[in-house]
This record gives C-alpha cells, sequence and structure tokens, in this order.
C-alpha cells in the first residue's frame, strides 16, 4: 500500500523534506512508519521513535492498522516554554 507521510519541526529539518510518499506491506502499522522513515533518513532515527503518530490528523496508537492512502504525521516531542 501507499501512504503519505509528513514531517513536522526538528524532523522535517533533520530529513530535508516535510512530506514524501511510503510503499509499505499490505498489513503496516504506524510502528513500521517510523522504521521506515528511521531507515531512510538515518538523521532522524531517534527522534522518530519518540514522536507522536497521527493518522488522517487524528492522534492514534501507533500500532493502529494503516490503509491504502493515509496520511500519516511524525509529531516530534515539543520542549521549550517559559
Amino acid at each position: 500500500m501507499q501512504i503519505t507521510v509528513r514531517l513536522f519541526a526538528a524532523l522535517a529539518e533533520a530529513a530535508g523534506t516535510r512530506s514524501f510518499p511510503l510503499e509499505l506491506a499490505d498489513d503496516a502499522t504506524g510502528r513500521d512508519v517510523r522504521e521506515a522513515v528511521a531507515a531512510a533518513y538515518p538523521k532522524v532515527g531517534a527522534l522518530c521513535a519518540r514522536s507522536g503518530f497521527a493518522v488522517n490528523a487524528r492522534y492514534t496508537d501507533p500500532d493502529e492498522p494503516l490503509h491504502e492512502g493515509d496520511e500519516v504525521a511524525l509529531i516530534p516531542p515539543v520542549s521549550g516554554g517559559s
């Protein structure tokens, strides 16, 4: 199946892209997306593992099955502030 991956903040900066298509097995989950992104963009590996996960603009569990055409967002943890 093909999905679209969207990266935000430090993930997008480290990967040098904000969005890209990704081909996965039909039984893929969010964990598979994290592994594929970390493999394709080694600079984001550790950050990717700690990132939030959303499918089609809805935060969800990384074990949820994905479907053809889904948009998967990886959102790194936010820090800072006062």
